[in-house]
């Protein structure tokens, strides 16, 4: 740009007018409500946050305060060790162990393999259709038997279905496309 039009559009611009002090006081007032009402609004923010929050734990680093230290433990050596089992509650576990599969779950995802003391002792094959992994969260039906170095199919079948269906919709979708190119 040539400097004499630069310099005539600065001469021929607007001079900014200051506001009269009656609007720049009601201006000042709204700023401040709006400041107040974005404080109030975070303080909510971060007061409902931390009602979310989990519990914290006292480990052997962080000390005990006089209300935890004070409370006597309900724990006796029975639930440490827990009972001696009977020879009919051992027949009953090994029975019902029998219609378990034996070997290792383990997840296609990540690799995870499934272990019944981390998941409340209960059997692969209790855990419900809600049951993810614990270390990525997939779903249940990602979970495969290893046998061996091989891992096998899941209990529903795997990704069999949804390929099936997937290449189905793939083939109809063609279908359809070229009936519609003739008949249309």
């Amino acid at each position: 740009f040539p400097s004499s039009l630069l310099f005539s559009f600065a001469q021929n611009s607007p001079k900014r007018q200051s506001l009269p002090p009656l609007q720049n006081n009601q201006l000042v007032k709204k700023m401040k409500s709006v400041v107040a009402l974005l404080s109030l609004l975070l303080l909510c923010l971060t007061a409902s946050s931390s009602a979310f929050a989990p519990a914290t734990r006292t480990t052997a680093l962080m000390p005990r305060t006089a209300s935890t230290a004070a409370a006597p433990s309900a724990t006796s050596l029975n639930m440490v060790f827990g009972n001696k089992k009977s020879a009919a509650q051992k027949a009953a576990e090994e029975e019902k162990a029998a219609k378990f599969w034996q070997g290792e779950w383990v997840c296609k995802d990540c690799g995870y393999i499934y272990q019944r003391a981390e998941c409340a002792g209960m059997y692969f094959e209790e855990q419900g259709p809600g049951f993810r992994c614990p270390q990525c969260s997939g779903p249940r039906r990602r979970y495969a038997k290893k046998v061996g170095d091989v891992v096998g199919t899941t209990l529903d079948g795997g990704d069999a279905p949804i390929l099936i269906f997937s290449f189905g919709g793939v083939i109809a979708t063609i279908a359809f496309g070229i009936w519609a190119v003739n008949n249309l």
